[in-house]
């Protein structure tokens, strides 16, 4: 049977970054691997930054798109496709306001049971994790967290295990909230920098295996609460984007804005953008698209436009 591994994580949290050293190491050990990007939007931004895992050994797929119902089925039919592909192992990074339940009901559907195990559910949160979090945002860190059998704190360099204990502190309380009898131990957590990581790491992360922890479950209106608003042909400067990106997240008006991400071009190729309130990357890209991406919660659209001149898409 394929191992199939599920990398958890709100928004902005570091999945595709981790993943992309899961992928390698995996790679290294010799295995045909795929990975397969699953997110609601129309626009799948994670699938491009990770292009550079393609290759001979590693096919990198997407599911975009839909109402849920449509995008369940997209989901289960691309599963299929790559049971028959003779993977060693899959790795599904899902969108950071997916519903884990969504994973574990579709792998016990017919084909899917017979092709696919569970291998590990590992479960990233950011060390810069917002001090007030709405009741969809903590229902999400919950559902992640009760099944994960590994947790991973992304960005905890120069932070202070007062401020870690902190971070747990809130995962439990979300735990908590829901009814979930699983709590959360600083000491059992990965907090070293996992783009450090050595292979003796990685393994014990493909042996990780995953938990079934209960909670009560919130549904979460994902039409009302959580959007993704796409603008297209974005030409700003690099010192443009910083300053628009800092302006939107400021703007209270705005909404909830969780992330923004994306691609504006450069003179030869692009400039990558990743960011959260509190974090801002922006780099050198090969390969993108002239797009940006704004997510969050309760949004404004008609505000954020005003931040940008030109055609909006809302996801």
């Amino acid at each position: 049977m394929i191992q199939i591994d599920l990398i958890t994580g709100f928004l902005g949290a570091g999945k595709t970054t981790f993943l992309r050293g899961y992928a390698n190491y995996l790679l290294r050990q010799g295995l045909e691997i795929g990975v397969l990007e699953n997110d609601y939007g129309a626009v799948n931004v994670d699938r491009m930054l990770l292009s550079d895992l393609d290759g001979e050994h590693c096919d990198v797929e997407m599911v975009i798109g839909g109402d849920y119902d449509c995008h369940r089925r997209r989901l289960k039919t691309k599963l299929i496709a790559m049971g028959m592909s003779g993977y060693d192992r899959v790795l599904m990074e899902p969108s950071g306001i997916y519903d884990t339940d969504e994973f574990f009901d579709l792998l016990q559907e017919e084909p899917l049971n017979r092709w696919y195990q569970i291998g590990s559910v590992i479960a990233i949160v950011a060390a810069d994790l917002p001090a007030q979090l709405s009741v969809e945002e903590q229902y999400l860190l919950a559902a992640q967290l009760s099944c994960a059998g590994a947790v991973l704190l992304s960005r905890t360099q120069e932070v202070s295990k007062e401020r870690l204990q902190e971070v747990i502190t809130a995962c439990n309380e979300a735990l908590s909230k829901f009814h979930c009898k699983k709590q959360i131990l600083l000491d059992l957590v990965y907090t070293e920098d996992f783009r450090t990581f050595d292979d003796q790491t990685y393994e014990a992360l493909t042996k990780a295996g995953y938990d079934t922890a209960e909670y009560v479950k919130l549904p979460v209106a994902r039409e009302n609460e959580f959007t993704t608003l796409f603008y297209m042909n974005v030409h700003w400067s690099k010192e443009e984007l910083r300053g628009k990106v800092k302006a939107l997240f400021a703007e209270k008006d705005c909404g909830n804005i969780c992330r923004i991400k994306g691609f504006v071009p450069a003179e030869d190729g692009f400039y990558e953008c990743n960011a959260t309130p509190d974090q801002f990357e922006i780099k050198p890209a090969k390969t993108g698209q002239e797009i940006l991406l704004v997510i969050g919660e309760n949004l404004n659209r008609e505000k954020i436009d005003s931040f940008f001149d030109i055609t909006t898409i809302k996801g």
